[in-house]
């Protein structure tokens, strides 16, 4: 059965809310009523059919086609099946996923994978600002499952991270895991300023030594024995996280932030 197809006529003025366009809403829906779906686009609600050419049947795997940065909430509470996006998507990119795995070919916006519980997202290009983060007023953002970058991530990647893992091939902005009480965050390339700020607990495993904070202490080099086990979980990835060149278990360890509990870590390759 072939994916179900919506490739974008054209770009619309306003934002539009992807939100309803989702695996477990669309199954068992009939074409016609796919085609009469009302998208939130400003003030207004368009037909898919008035934004989209649909084809295909298969609503467990669905394709957005021509897609741009003004398409928000792309795969919101997924829960199940597959999305593919060819080209950029738009802010709250898989918002609260349940399970199920999101790819992208371009870029993200604004909290992408923000509070997201299970399954596997892959950005091939840069994300904005709050990567796995929480929605404000809220404490506890991505509790669980995959996130891969392939480009570059915005300022406060991890913001209040509860669980899971975020794996950035490029940068990470300022404030990279801030206020996060638990999961991995790992990052290839640069981390700006405030790196670790007030995390409680932790890890950030860095391939480039950061600049930190007098409220992280220095706990010497060490040997870790989980780190070839956990490299050896993205080995299945197409990502430079596979490559076994690039692991390694010999770190800089530092512990903090000591102006909260100081129990997180930042680990840097030696």
């Amino acid at each position: 059965m072939s994916a179900l197809t919506f490739t974008l006529k054209t770009r619309p003025a306003q934002r539009v809310d992807m939100s309803p366009l989702v695996c477990q809403h669309l199954q068992g829906m009939e074409p016609a009523e796919i085609a009469a779906i009302g998208l939130q686009s400003g003030k207004c609600k368009l037909r898919v059919d008035e934004l989209f050419n649909i084809s295909g049947f298969d609503t467990q795997t669905i394709v957005i086609k021509n897609s741009f940065e003004k398409l928000d909430f792309i795969g919101k509470e997924l829960d199940g099946g597959s999305i593919m996006v060819e080209g950029d998507a738009g802010a709250y990119l898989a918002m609260g996923m349940k399970s199920g795995e999101i790819k992208i070919s371009g870029n993200a916006g604004l909290y992408a994978g923000c509070e997201m519980k299970k399954g596997y997202l892959e950005v091939s290009g840069n994300v904005g600002d709050f990567l796995g983060g929480a929605l404000p007023g809220n404490k506890m953002g991505m509790k669980g499952g995959l996130i891969l970058v392939k480009g570059n991530a915005g300022e406060r990647v991890g913001d209040h991270l509860r669980r899971g893992t975020i794996l950035i091939e490029g940068n990470a902005g300022d404030y990279c895991g801030s206020r996060m009480t638990a999961g991995t965050i790992a990052v290839m390339g640069q981390t700006g300023r405030y790196l670790g700020y007030a995390m409680r607990r932790g890890t950030l495993l860095l391939w480039n030594a950061p600049i930190l904070s007098a409220s992280f202490n220095d706990c010497g080099t060490h040997t870790l024995a989980f780190l070839p086990m956990l490299f050896k979980a993205f080995a299945s990835l197409n990502s430079k996280f596979a490559d076994s060149a690039a692991a390694f278990n010999r770190v800089q360890r530092y512990a903090g932030d000591m102006a909260e509990m100081g129990r997180g870590e930042i680990l840097v390759k030696k």
